[in-house]
């Protein structure tokens, strides 16, 4: 079953619109605390960026379609927050207990946030399986493009590209395998490709059947032809 935000290439949802480029970075301050709020709450360590991308996933389709952007970003982490632990449902109402929470030594501190994020969460790994493809080789995007360890779980692999025929382009190396790392069943990393798709594999009528499009896409999801 394809998931509200598995968008790509799906017909009825208009085009996309770029931006100009002279627009603000934030098109309203709150956006600006959005992503201030959840980059702190990221730095308190009760979650990872796979299980943050999969909060936004599961928000319901009625309030991801209306939500903007950074509304889905802070509904997301709102549902984190409560899940994990960390806040109560009392405590998003204004309502909770007072006093210092047991998190309050991990906060992030203005100091601090320069470093933080120059630093970055690389996921790239040692060890892992070996590569089993190689740049130029012919392969197929696994069917279904659902998570194979959880039923109606994360993963990067879009349905459009689900069966299709691709090449690699290159290996990025290993890198922690998001259809486990979302769901607290460890890093478990693979090899990581970029792969190349004609238009023409991806849709039945594409506008510029010539096209490319590049997928990066991890070693479990391909098979080779």
């Amino acid at each position: 079953m394809t998931r509200v935000h598995d968008m790509g290439g799906r017909f009825g949802d208009g085009p996309v619109v770029p931006e100009a480029e002279d627009a603000p970075v934030f098109a309203e301050d709150w956006h600006a605390r959005a992503l201030a709020v959840t980059l702190a709450c990221g730095a308190l360590g009760q979650w990872n960026i796979d299980t943050s991308r999969h909060a936004r996933e599961k928000l319901s389709p009625k309030d991801y379609a209306r939500f903007s952007y950074y509304e889905k970003w802070i509904a997301a982490l709102a549902d984190l927050l409560v899940e994990k632990g960390v806040l109560t449902r009392a405590d998003l109402e204004g309502k909770g207990a007072a006093g210092l929470h047991k998190l309050a030594e991990r906060a992030l501190k203005a100091e601090n946030v320069a470093g933080v994020l120059a630093k970055g969460g690389p996921a790239d790994r040692e060890g892992g399986p070996p590569p089993r493809f190689s740049p130029g080789q012919a392969v197929r995007a696994r069917i279904p493009a659902d998570n194979a360890l959880v039923d109606g779980g994360h993963t990067r692999l879009p349905a459009y590209a689900a069966g299709a025929q691709g090449y690699i382009l290159r290996l990025h190396g290993t890198h922690v395998f998001p259809d486990s790392s979302a769901h607290g069943l460890g890093e478990a990393p693979e090899p990581l490709y970029a792969v190349r798709f004609h238009a023409s594999a991806l849709w039945a009528h594409p506008e510029h059947p010539e096209d490319e499009v590049v997928l990066d896409l991890w070693q479990s999801y391909l098979e080779p032809l």
